[in-house]
């Protein structure tokens, strides 16, 4: 999606978009972007999550929905 409020004299407006209006979009955004810290979580077992309550109208509502959607 491009920004138009962010667009300067020098970049030409380019209302469709298109791959490579998005390639610059994305080039002009990435020095304000910033990696996340690495992620040091473990995984939990299976046994400790407890007090979950699903209700029964979800529950049939998920399982009657494909795999890979529709």
């Amino acid at each position: 999606m491009t920004n138009l409020k962010v667009r300067t004299a020098s970049a030409p407006l380019d209302l469709e978009g298109g791959l490579a209006s998005l390639r610059g979009d994305c080039a002009r955004m990435s020095p304000h972007w910033t990696a996340p810290a690495e992620d040091k979580r473990t995984p939990v077992a299976p046994s400790l999550p407890h007090g979950v309550v699903v209700p029964s109208e979800s529950a049939r509502l998920i399982d009657s929905m494909s795999d890979y959607g529709d």
